[in-house]
């Protein structure tokens, strides 16, 4: 195949375009630009998309003796990363600025480039494997599940997972991943992962989102509707945060208060005892399925709300309205705006976009 390498300069997409490579694959790499004004060096495992990345690429590359570019798609990572994360929070959703990249960037902007030139298939260093089934190509958790990201691939669709390709997802640990790295000369053999939101290198969201947004002075509520606070400017609070509240009234029964709700409309933040977090119900209108949707309306399955907590087993049915999911237990602090993936066994079913929240608790329970 003529294959599309995406090299973040990283030691995963790396092995993973060495892999293509080597399986005789017709490979050229490329490096994806997402700023205008990219940093030059990375802080240890913060931040990517930096100069230092992009020139890790190229070694990489010409390593491996594949053409290799760097394209511009700043504009795009703008407009649909930046700006949903932005708009996402300015109406009291928490965004995954990952599932994001993945559904807008690297697997439509990217891909949909790719194809235009004549490529077969986007390959990157994701965790995930794909599967023939029996109604066609499946989306699967990795064989290394601590370090498995089908959960940040669940908006792929049919279409575009016919177009990847995911050497890693069969390597049983990282570690085997770096010894490789190691072995073939790859000078990113040991390069520390990127965590946290790529284009916030220094972790600090609220006084990022406070610079772009700016501040408004509001009310921090109890359930019952009681001032216990104020703040300068509901987006920066995300459902379950407990730090940072500086509250005025404390609870009745002197334990700590937790972010239950973020009302953008009225600028008003809701918080509650740590029960209150346990929520019953989950249901979103914007879906999309990986592969084959499910044979009946309502199924079994199993729900993951982030990229790293453990599936819970539920009930979801679909109907014109939406998805709607009853897990067996109570979810931890979920937030609208996340993404709830869907997985049956291994198999990634598909996802949704969180829109509302039914608490397990009920106000004065």
């Amino acid at each position: 195949m003529r294959i599309l390498a995406a090299m973040s300069g990283g030691v995963d997409s790396a092995v993973a375009a060495a892999r293509a490579v080597e399986a005789g694959h017709d490979v050229v790499g490329v490096h994806l630009a997402l700023s205008r004004a990219g940093g030059t060096l990375r802080t240890g495992s913060r931040g990517c998309c930096t100069i230092e990345d992009a020139l890790d690429a190229r070694r990489a590359a010409d390593l491996l003796g594949i053409p290799f570019y760097v394209w511009d798609f700043s504009e795009r990572f703008r407009d649909d990363v930046i700006g949903d994360f932005i708009a996402e929070y300015q109406a009291g959703r928490t965004p995954n600025p990952c599932m994001r990249c993945n559904e807008k960037i690297k697997f439509a902007a990217l891909l949909e480039r790719a194809i235009e030139l004549g490529f077969d298939a986007v390959c990157t260093g994701h965790y995930a494997t794909l599967v023939e089934g029996e109604q066609g190509l499946e989306l699967h958790r990795a064989a290394d599940n601590a370090k498995d990201q089908s959960y940040v691939l669940g908006v792929l669709t049919t279409e575009q997972l016919a177009h990847t390709y995911f050497p890693l997802g069969t390597t049983p640990s990282k570690a085997v991943v770096r010894a490789e790295a190691a072995a073939r000369g790859l000078t990113v053999a040991q390069k520390p992962d990127s965590h946290d939101i790529c284009f916030i290198p220094d972790g600090d969201t609220r006084g990022w989102l406070a610079e772009k947004v700016g501040t408004e002075t509001g009310e921090i509520v109890d359930r019952t509707g009681a001032v216990v606070g104020s703040h300068e400017g509901a987006h920066s609070f995300t459902v379950g945060q407990r730090r940072g509240l500086k509250l005025g009234v404390p609870a009745a029964d002197g334990k700590p208060r937790f972010v239950l709700e973020v009302r953008p409309v009225s600028n008003t933040v809701v918080v509650g005892p740590k029960e209150a977090l346990a929520i019953a119900e989950i249901a979103g209108e914007r879906f999309s399925w990986a592969g084959a949707g499910p044979a009946d309306s309502s199924f079994d399955c199993h729900v993951q709300i982030r990229a790293h907590s453990e599936p819970v087993p539920a009930t979801a049915s679909v109907s014109d309205e939406g998805v709607r999911v009853v897990p067996v237990e109570p979810l931890d602090g979920v937030a609208p705006g996340q993404t709830a993936v869907l997985y049956v066994g291994t198999r990634v079913l598909g996802q949704f976009t969180i829109d509302t929240t039914v608490s397990a608790v009920p106000v004065g329970a």
